[in-house]
């Protein structure tokens, strides 16, 4: 992906593909941030053995990985690798969600500020584009900004119970 370009997005095996291509680019670049954000990141391919490897090697103490969504639930259920992944790196990894928000307020997006950010539009159908265009990026670090001012932390990683 060339310095200031937009990819489109027309399929689920694209926008897989595409999150892979965002991670690589994280990682070449040597990215400290990842921010993800869905309803339930069902749909995303964190369970994906290339993307937790990808995850992985970049995740050390001076890395931060945000996910936003509005229920945590169906991905502890569908994406067991990565939960224990998270288990493993809770270090870095931030989940927030804002219970005042409706699911469909929350924006299907990957970003890696200042590189490249993944926006998926049409949930349904898989539309989305992947773009590394400054407005872009500004577009979605204000979108994830607004998101975190309001959001609490949540999905923890055990549950402590009686």
């Amino acid at each position: 992906m060339s310095e200031e370009s937009i990819v489109q997005i027309a399929s689920r095996a694209e926008f897989h593909d595409a999150v892979r291509a965002a991670l690589a680019r994280a990682e070449a670049t040597k990215s400290r941030e990842i921010v993800m954000s869905d309803r339930t990141f069902t749909d995303w391919p964190l369970d994906d053995p290339e993307v937790i490897a990808a995850l992985s090697r970049r995740a050390d103490a001076r890395s931060a990985f945000t996910l936003i969504a509005h229920s945590f639930d169906e991905l502890a259920r569908r994406q067991p690798r990565f939960v224990a992944w998270r288990q493993q790196w809770s270090h870095v990894v931030r989940c927030r969600s804002d219970p005042e928000l409706a699911a469909e307020q929350i924006p299907s997006l990957l970003l890696v500020p200042g590189q490249i950010v993944l926006r998926l539009l049409d949930r349904s159908h898989y539309r989305g584009t992947l773009s590394s265009r400054a407005a872009d990026l500004s577009e979605s670090g204000e979108a994830i900004d607004a998101l975190l001012q309001r959001s609490e932390e949540a999905f923890p990683v055990t549950t402590l119970g009686l």
